[in-house]
């Protein structure tokens, strides 16, 4: 569902089929606004079919493999170490991307002491299904972390990120959080995807309500600024000021809100790029090591926002 949030911008707008694409969500929007809707809801929960060819063709440096069953999808995850008897890192990988985009980070924690984990998201990779929303990768990631014990640390790329920080605020057991790249704001990124396509503001909004009806949430749940300040766990929150998926804004909010994060602000690296950064990796792990890494951000009634 809130895809878009990270990735639909960059593979649409590359797209030679966008002009075509925009057309029929414009066109269709005046003549047929239900069927538009419903349309603009399947592609907003269908990951592109690359993730799964990507995690296919990436090798998986020997991990241990598992199918975990959750709610009826079979979720592939994969392990180094051996998170029985290690702390371990669990990673969890944003929106028509796949566990093992983590592999720039297996050796550095691997060396650090950590095991780590991740897994291929429901209609992702090597996982079952064929849609998802952040729901579903939020309730994901709750049920791979029940089933390997509390973390040491949790690390979330992109959608990853806002599932991580919901999954936090929703009692799962990590002792600390990186988010790198998170989305903040469901609605903003229906804006977003609704400009991009052309699609009537009205029918995004009425997309976003079919899913909320349906799923029976509403947006207020899943946004940083009502989530943020229930979560008693330290965070490194990593986002960069040129990132086009994402706005930094985002990254600075999920920063405002939680009372023991920091937020580290990158320039240059875009929204993907920051994932496999060796400077971000290493200043996670300084930051799992305890150091104070990035700035701290602070809000009250007479300033809106600013650097501690």
């Amino acid at each position: 569902m809130f895809k878009r949030l990270s990735t639909i911008s960059t593979t649409v707008r590359d797209s030679l089929k966008l002009p075509l694409v925009r057309l029929t969500f414009f066109m269709g929007g005046h003549i047929a606004p239900e069927a538009i809707a419903a349309k603009a809801a399947r592609l907003f929960t269908t990951p592109f079919a690359s993730s799964r060819t990507r995690a296919r063709a990436m090798p998986t440096l020997g991990a241990r493999e598992e199918d975990l069953g959750i709610n009826g999808i079979a979720i592939h995850t994969y392990a180094w170490g051996d998170p029985a008897t290690q702390p371990y890192v669990l990673f969890a990988h944003g929106w028509s991307s796949h566990g093992t985009r983590v592999a720039r980070w297996v050796q550095p924690l691997r060396d650090a002491g950590y095991a780590v984990v991740t897994f291929d998201q429901a209609a992702h990779g090597r996982s079952g299904g064929t849609h998802t929303t952040l729901p579903d990768f939020t309730c994901h990631l709750m049920a791979v972390a029940k089933h390997y014990g509390p973390a040491a640390a949790v690390i979330g790329h992109s959608l990853g990120g806002a599932a991580t920080a919901l999954a936090l605020a929703r009692g799962m057991q990590a002792n600390s959080a990186v988010l790198i790249a998170p989305a903040a704001d469901p609605l903003a990124a229906v804006e977003r995807f609704s400009s991009l396509l052309w699609l009537a503001s009205h029918l995004g909004r009425r997309m976003f309500a079919r899913f909320e009806g349906a799923m029976r949430f509403s947006a207020n749940e899943l946004q940083a600024q009502n989530n943020a300040p229930r979560i008693g766990r330290p965070a490194l929150i990593v986002h960069d000021i040129e990132d086009r998926e994402v706005p930094w804004s985002e990254g600075e909010r999920w920063a405002r809100y939680w009372p023991q994060s920091r937020l580290l602000s990158t320039r240059g690296l875009g929204h993907n790029r920051i994932a496999d950064d060796d400077s971000v990796i290493a200043s996670a792990l300084r930051f799992l090591r305890g150091e104070a890494v990035g700035e701290r951000v602070v809000s009250t009634a007479d300033l809106p926002y600013g650097l501690a």
